[in-house]
């Protein structure tokens, strides 16, 4: 391709959209399952999901239109540190973080057993 002088080389138009974090299918059936749980005991009734350029956050509410009561979250860059998944309370305290979904998972349902 001949380009004039002073004129850059066209660049090839990306089609991916920006880059965002999500919670895989594994991650979601986990959270989905304890989510679950939980509405079949009147303790929640909503959730929202929002998929982030740096992390995933999953909220959970009691009614609709108010703060959430729980919010899990994924976030990669801490991965290596702490770890990538945070539960936190409607009051902004971290409950759990983790390595482990499940294992982090277990603040909002203590009374479950992991099963290897």
């Amino acid at each position: 391709m001949v380009h004039a002088a002073g004129e850059a080389p066209a660049r090839p138009v990306s089609s991916r959209l920006p880059g965002v974090t999500a919670f895989d299918r594994k991650e979601l059936q986990l959270i989905l399952n304890v989510y679950g749980r939980k509405v079949g005991q009147g303790e929640w009734r909503d959730y929202a999901m929002d998929f982030l350029r740096d992390r995933a956050v999953f909220s959970v509410y009691a009614r609709v239109s108010e703060r959430p009561l729980f919010i899990i979250e994924k976030t990669p860059r801490l991965r290596n540190r702490q770890g990538q998944y945070a539960v936190t309370n409607q009051q902004g305290r971290i409950l759990k973080r983790g390595h482990d979904l499940a294992l982090v998972l277990r603040v909002l349902d203590p009374q479950l057993a992991i099963v290897g």
